[in-house]
């Protein structure tokens, strides 16, 4: 298999054992396409129907998918620069919350603050 990969100008990588920082952001994403309920259960008859299905799932992912590493919002927002007023809204609606009804919160509101950095494993 490593000869055939090779002769067609793939490059395998791997993974090292207990190394979980080689290729997190591709498996995180791998596994955000397999989990989709619309992730077909069998091999797709063509090309044509995988790129289709693959060109649906990547605008999903991009335009609609609220991300919980970027405070849930889309990259869309994030690239467009939407989502500093989105989380300003937020943390309004989150401190009004509070005012009106203080019983229900035991701390602070949640953290609304934009994420300038996302890490996968971040080192503690």
């Amino acid at each position: 298999m490593l000869a055939t990969l090779q002769e067609l100008g793939v490059m395998p990588t791997f993974s090292r054992p207990s190394v979980s920082n080689d290729n997190p952001y591709s498996e995180s994403l791998f596994r955000t396409l397999k989990y989709r309920s619309e992730y077909p259960e069998k091999a797709f008859e063509n090309l044509s129907t995988a790129r289709t299905w693959v060109q649906y799932f990547v605008h999903w992912y991009n335009h609609e998918h609220l991300h919980s590493a970027i405070k849930f919002v889309t990259p869309e927002q994030r690239h467009n620069g939407e989502d500093q007023e989105i989380l300003s809204q937020r943390k309004c609606v989150y401190q009004q919350a509070k005012l009106r009804h203080p019983e229900r919160w035991s701390g602070e509101i949640r953290n609304w603050d934009k994420v300038d950095e996302v890490l996968l494993n971040p080192e503690k």
